[in-house]
């Protein structure tokens, strides 16, 4: 596995269900810390079809996201923060085809993710075109992802609460685990 700038950088994952939250807090979080963030690829990649998505383009978001990983990122400093990554592809391929390239258990055992923070479904869920996983399937995912964190063996902390105080309780947790604060 890649070394990201020398071992200094820190990885931060915002996993959790649709309309939780990821892509706001990650900006947020990012802009604490005056470092990068990386937007969620399937997103936009996802957006860009003309036609229903395949196992195939799940296959081509997944190696993007794992070519991510991988970058160096030479304008953070001390944390980078990801929008999702291979955690919620993965489920996504186990719901969807009920199967999953071999290279994703691998590469998420090794991927060196510092932590996760799960964005829990405690704030209303947001139809738009590319959302699929409302209602009661928000806590079935949830589960799968923290099922996945925990298998692969990397904290996570769960981050609740509306507004500026889902940001506050974010900072807390990488304070708790990571001893990481933001510059003043």
């Amino acid at each position: 596995m890649e070394e990201n700038n020398a071992g200094s950088i820190l990885k931060v994952v915002l996993s959790g269900p649709e309309s939780t939250g990821k892509t706001e807090l990650a900006r947020e979080l990012a802009r604490a810390f005056r470092t990068v963030w990386v937007p969620e690829y399937a997103r936009t990649y996802i957006g860009s079809l003309s036609r229903p998505y395949s196992y195939r383009d799940v296959e081509h978001i997944a190696q993007v996201q794992r070519q991510e990983m991988l970058q160096k990122y030479d304008g953070a400093s001390k944390v980078v923060f990801f929008d999702t990554d291979l955690v919620i592809t993965k489920v996504w391929f186990d719901v969807v085809y009920h199967r999953c390239p071999g290279w994703i258990n691998s590469f998420l055992a090794h991927s060196g993710v510092d932590l996760y923070l799960v964005c829990m479904p405690d704030i209303p869920w947001v139809p738009d075109p590319l959302r699929e996983n409302g209602g009661p399937m928000r806590e079935v995912l949830l589960e799968k992802y923290i099922a996945e964190i925990q298998q692969a063996g990397i904290p996570w902390k769960p981050v609740t609460g509306e507004g500026p105080q889902r940001l506050k309780n974010a900072l807390v947790a990488l304070e708790e685990v990571l001893h990481l604060f933001p510059p003043s």
